[in-house]
């Protein structure tokens, strides 16, 4: 690189240099990032020369504006020299490369295999050789591209290739260079630009010289072009300079000016070269003499060996555009449209810049190219596509149905809710008849209930949309898929059974039949408590491919039916997928689902901290993003959380506001949830009679009624509740009703509880409950039951095996951080006579059980309560100890327990 003839820059040279050394053997990435101009690209060219010098394999790309709409197309810049390798890959991954590169057919490829295909590929071009990527523009990049680029750059270690980047500082992208290596680029010091200024142009006398040192300030594109603007006189200071230079904001129109002088036939190329963004040559066609000029006058680079073109600064790809007329580019999108015929997205995207006016044709064919954009997972790119799809229309009836599908994705996807307003605005001002569209009452709904809006209206808005559709109730028709999965949804917030009706109804007349996800989401979630083996089977068979889903609304239904039958753990890649997608600017609604689906595994899977992190991650984005509803997600997430640490207070105040939020827009099927932390509370700090109280308010002992569904998961705590409340026939009741649905099919976990809660109402053993295939996955619900065991176990006298099941209760609960069940199984142990000492020889562990529980100011029936002991006679022990510990009242309890051991009594 020293060889390159850099003035100013041997700092940066020798941190490159010290880069391309180290990704050479260990990989890496290195950004750089700085104001247009500054020389970035010249920086990049260096490294690639001197990479290319020493025998890396170089690769090059470059963000392109005009192609920031199309889906991996910088990828596809990237990786064009490399296509002849694809057959080298395994099936799989050349599959996942065709298809997002557009070159062949299948469906989406799963993020991460197309990474791990990215990566193959490389690693076999390269052929033991190391390989630098050298990536351009980075804000320009494509989303897709930026995603998959993203990702590749923070695993490349040891992997031998080195990507090295650039950006224009304060410019937005979809490339996240958080926690990556970034550099910013700096102008030059004074004294390296009067050096570059001396070399370059040694002829100009002293004056002009500070003059252009001056207006330059440091920056090389400026110190290079501004003496071009001059005169022979002017640079001789023979006549005087203009009052004000044309600077940096102005070098656009020195580019102009260069590629003027270009012949036409060259002009032509360099714009289709920057129209197509992709900078293959073989896309241009004998164009070797005809390009020949433009490199000559250093605009552009060829790369013959791996048929490449790439311009040397960003904005002489604005001034070729800027130069040609409005007729020549609608040429040059049509030249390249008829290139691209085994493209059609690409292709589309041609003819729609290529359009003149309204053209049904090229809209239906992005229409088309939008729902592909959004199976492949790039819902922003659909909403795009969808939109110039509507400006296209002829007819005011097409624009508005497509203004009004953009306005869905983006409401209930991406999560832009003032866009998908403006959107469904003007759809219904195109077309009044829109507002009862599928797409325009599901875009309403979204909009309306995150803002303070009632569910009751959108419930109203989606069936009069549903009943009143031109349909047919074709089971084909997109839109009333989604609309039926809308109000699925809807049906369940509101938490109404007499709601349900008009949604099977719609379901009966599908034809030809309803779809098996929308059949068994609508069979499953809603009433899990009726869920067959057989229908837990068919949702198992339909997720064995849920790696290849890429759609987000399609993700979101899969992991939603996926809750309740605590599957969630063999859908968390796709919920992650998700997640990754909002972080890097992608969908926000949809990663908000994401976010609250991975909790809720985390959660029962004993993973507390991600669980946390995550939790706080999603009421972030909600309150960020005006997703005012949905932030219950995250307050379910925290109560929860808070409940089983014994933060009584947090959680009381989370679910409080979970209340607030779901019943202000009068969603009571969403505030049944807060039932849950509430009981678990209150079993925490051993309030068994507002434990029973909390859990039946999800439905009477001995009952579980439809569409109540998070009655499943307090369905223990209620037996729990009811045997220590002394409830014993509603404990049996309840068991019963347990088996009488056969809850044991629903899910493991819940087969789980099933036993444990026979075990605890004396209906079925605890040996049974633990032996339970999986319970282990489950650690909170294992240590409770092991708790409960050992508690049963030492009232028998047991103590031995006692203390083996409470040692282990103990060991989960601290590992989870569940201290208020830590402290009860603590307790216990002592009470076993673990490591117990006589209290100076005078009280027994029951007796000083029973001391300890009256000096905390329990009434004798809520001592027996937690004893398994009758009140009569927890009368009778504190009648013996009070003359054993010297006292005559029961007030006195606490100081004398204060008197003795602290190792004892601790």
């Amino acid at each position: 690189m020293t060889a390159s003839g850099l003035v100013g820059r041997d700092r940066e040279i020798a941190e490159i240099c010290a880069f391309l050394t180290y990704a050479a053997q260990h990989g890496g990435a290195y950004l750089i990032s700085g104001a247009a101009g500054v020389g970035k690209t010249v920086l990049l060219d260096a490294a690639a020369e001197s990479a290319g010098q020493a025998g890396v394999l170089v690769l090059r790309a470059a963000g392109v504006q005009f192609e920031a709409d199309v889906s991996y197309s910088s990828l596809h810049q990237l990786l064009t020299p490399l296509l002849e390798h694809l057959d080298d890959l395994q099936p799989s991954y050349r599959q996942a490369l065709a298809v997002a590169l557009g070159i062949g057919d299948g469906p989406p490829p799963p993020r991460l295999s197309l990474l791990n295909a990215v990566i193959t590929l490389l690693a076999r071009a390269a052929s033991g050789r190391a390989v630098l990527l050298v990536v351009d523009d980075l804000p320009w990049l494509d989303r897709a591209s930026a995603v998959v680029l993203s990702s590749l750059a923070r695993r490349l270690g040891g992997s031998g290739i080195g990507l090295l980047g650039a950006s224009r500082s304060a410019t937005d992208g979809f490339f996240e260079p958080a926690g990556l290596r970034e550099v910013e680029l700096h102008p030059l010091s004074d004294a390296a630009a009067a050096e570059l200024l001396a070399l370059r142009f040694p002829t100009l006398v002293p004056g002009v010289r500070r003059r252009l040192l001056h207006e330059s300030q440091g920056n090389p594109l400026a110190l290079m072009q501004l003496p071009a603007t001059l005169t022979d006189k002017q640079r001789r200071s023979v006549s005087a300079l203009p009052a004000v230079l044309p600077l940096t904001g102005q070098l656009q129109t020195l580019f102009t000016e260069r590629v003027a002088r270009l012949p036409k036939v060259t002009q032509a190329l360099l714009l289709r070269a920057v129209l197509d963004g992709t900078g293959d040559l073989r896309l241009l066609r004998d164009t070797d003499d005809d390009l020949a000029p433009a490199e000559a006058a250093q605009l552009i680079r060829r790369e013959t060996a791996v048929s490449q073109l790439t311009f040397r600064h960003p904005l002489i790809r604005s001034s070729v555009v800027e130069s040609a007329t409005e007729d020549q580019r609608r040429a040059a999108h049509r030249d390249l449209a008829a290139r691209l015929v085994d493209q059609p997205d690409r292709r589309v995207w041609h003819l729609a810049e290529a359009a003149t006016g309204a053209d049904e044709q090229v809209a239906a064919l992005l229409e088309q190219a939008a729902h592909r954009t959004l199976h492949r997972g790039d819902a922003t790119g659909a909403v795009t596509a969808l939109t110039r799809a509507a400006a296209l229309s002829p007819a005011e009836q097409d624009q508005s149905r497509r203004l009004a599908e953009a306005a869905y994705v983006g409401a209930n996807t991406t999560g832009e809710m003032v866009n998908a307003s403006e959107l469904l605005e003007q759809a219904q001002r195109l077309d009044p008849a829109t507002s009862g569209s599928p797409h325009a009452a599901m875009a309403a709904t979204f909009i309306l209930i995150n803002g303070n809006g009632d569910l009751n209206t959108a419930y109203r808005l989606l069936v009069g949309a549903i009943e009143s559709g031109t349909h047919g109730y074709d089971a084909n028709d997109d839109s009333l898929i989604d609309a039926l999965s809308s109000l699925l949804l809807i049906c369940y917030w509101l938490g109404r059974s007499e709601l349900w009706p008009p949604f099977y109804a719609a379901l009966d007349r599908l034809t030809p039949a309803v779809p098996e996800l929308l059949f068994l989401q609508s069979r499953i979630f809603p009433d899990p408590a009726r869920t067959s083996a057989a229908m837990r089977a068919r949702f198992v068979e339909l997720i064995r491919d849920v790696d290849a889903v890429q759609e987000p609304s399609r993700i979101t239904r899969i992991n939603t039916t996926a809750a309740y039958l605590d599957l969630l753990g063999a859908t968390r890649d796709s919920a992650w997928r998700l997640v990754h997608d909002g972080r890097s600017g992608g969908a926000v609604r949809s990663s908000v689902g994401g976010l609250m689906y991975l909790c809720i595994d985390d959660f029962f899977s004993g993973r507390w901290d991600e669980c946390q992190e995550l939790a706080e991650e999603g009421l972030a984005r909600c309150r960020a993003n005006g997703y005012g509803f949905n932030a219950w997600y995250a307050l379910y997430i925290q109560s929860l959380l808070a409940a089983v640490r014994g933060d009584q207070r947090l959680s009381r105040e989370r679910s409080d506001e979970h209340i607030r939020v779901t019943e202000a827009r009068s969603g009571v099927g969403a505030a049944q949830w807060a039932q849950h932390p509430r009981v678990l509370a209150a079993i925490a700090r051993e309030d068994y009679e507002e434990a029973y109280l909390q859990s039946v308010a999800l439905g009477p002992a001995g009952t579980f009624a439809p569409y109540v569904p998070h009655a499943l998961w307090v369905s223990f705590d209620l037996v729990e509740a009811a045997v220590r409340t002394g409830r014993h026939r509603e404990a049996v009741a309840h068991v019963d009703a347990m088996r009488r649905i056969e809850l044991f099919a629903v899910s493991p976990r819940l087969s789980l509880l099933m036993a444990g809660a026979a075990a605890v109402a004396d209906l079925g053993s605890f040996e049974t409950a633990l032996a339970t295939p999986g319970a282990a996955q489950w650690p909170l619900d294992l240590a409770r039951l092991k708790l409960l065991y050992g508690e049963r176990l030492r009232r028998a006298r047991r103590n031995g095996p006692a203390r083996g099941q409470l040692n282990e209760a103990l060991e989960i609960f601290e590992r989870l951080g569940a201290q208020p069940w830590a402290l009860r199984a603590r307790r216990e142990l002592r009470a076993a006579g673990d490591g117990q000492r006589r209290l100076n020889e005078t009280l027994t562990a029951q007796e000083f059980e029973i001391a300890r529980l009256a000096a905390q100011g329990l009434t004798n029936r809520q001592i027996g309560e937690r004893l398994f002991l009758s009140h009569r006679t927890v009368g009778a022990h504190l009648y013996r100890l009070y003359p054993k510990l010297g006292i005559t009242t029961r007030a006195a309890l606490h100081t004398a327990l204060a008197e003795l051991e602290p190792d004892a009594n601790g």
